[in-house]
C-alpha cells in the first residue's frame, strides 16, 4: 500500500522542466543553424555574383 502511495504522490508532484526546456531550445538553435548553411550553401554563388555585378554597375 506505501508503494502505491508513493507512486501517486511522485506521479502528481510538480516537475522540474527546466532540462527539457534548454533542450528543446539546444534543437531549435540547432536547425536554424543548419538551414543557414543550407541556405548558404544554395544560394552562396548566386548572392556573390549579384553583388559583385551590382558593384560593377556602381563603379566601385
Amino acid at each position: 500500500m506505501l508503494q502505491i502511495l508513493n507512486f501517486l504522490a511522485a506521479f502528481t508532484a510538480e516537475r522540474d522542466e527546466k532540462g527539457a526546456t534548454a533542450t528543446e531550445y539546444a534543437l531549435i538553435i540547432a536547425g536554424i543553424a543548419v538551414a543557414i548553411v543550407g541556405a548558404i550553401a544554395i544560394f552562396g554563388g548566386e548572392l556573390t555574383g549579384f553583388w559583385e555585378g551590382l558593384g560593377t554597375q556602381l563603379n566601385l
